[in-house]
């Protein structure tokens, strides 16, 4: 089977900034002067960008699902999303709290974080070089059905879009609306068709068709 979660694709106006920015500069300057220091080793800076590259969007791919599956889970983890990703054995590796919105035939969720890349790595991954780009931070808020067909996400007009802004304090995950033709599929096959996107918000999860299709390519 193809890896859904990995996939980097090539969006229109929401490319990756083709130079760092001032924030990503600055950084980048405090961890140099922060080894020159001797605070901390750069080996000890070599792990933990390696444990935080190591993060998949799988964590969240299966709270997603167990959502689909258990509605009491559900109902916890949409009124105390942190506590619910606990019982599940994940843990938050930021401070922030963690909020779960939900999409339904009538509400469809992006988030976007407008100052720099907040997002829930802990059941994420490192956020998509897309998602922290200033085009994206931009025009997820003044055009967003623009920037979801671009991801292929073409939503009616009777679907209200609602942009949800992350903060340093508050990260966002989204629980995408199960899939028609879904029932009957365990946990596991469900979590396979949460994407990282769909997490997102600017794709909807995929169809169980497209998973039997990419993994009849695989063989």
């Amino acid at each position: 089977m193809t890896d859904n979660h990995d996939h980097e694709s090539e969006h229109p106006g929401v490319q990756p900034d083709s130079e760092l920015s001032r924030r990503a500069r600055r950084a980048i300057a405090m961890r140099e002067l922060l080894v020159q220091k001797g605070v901390v080793a750069a080996e000890e800076v070599r792990e933990q960008i390696e444990r935080t590259r190591a993060r998949t969007p799988a964590h969240g791919s299966r709270v997603v699902a167990r959502a689909w599956v258990d509605p009491d889970f559900k109902a916890r983890l949409l009124a105390d999303a942190r506590a619910a990703v606990y019982e599940l054995g994940y843990t938050l590796t930021h401070d922030a709290e963690l909020a779960v919105v939900e999409n339904t035939d009538e509400v469809h969720h992006v988030i976007v974080c407008t100052l720099c890349s907040c997002y829930p790595t802990s059941l994420l991954g490192p956020p998509p070089d897309w998602y922290k780009s200033f085009a994206y931070r931009k025009r997820a808020v003044v055009e967003p059905r623009a920037v979801m067909r671009e991801f292929g996400l073409d939503l009616g007009d009777h679907v209200q879009v609602r942009v949800i802004d992350s903060a340093a304090d508050l990260r966002y995950l989204v629980l995408p609306r199960r899939p028609v033709g879904s029932d009957g599929m365990s946990e596991g096959e469900l979590a396979a068709l949460v994407t990282r996107d769909s997490m997102i918000g600017v794709t909807s999860a995929l169809e169980p068709s497209q998973t039997r299709v990419a993994a009849s390519g695989t063989r």
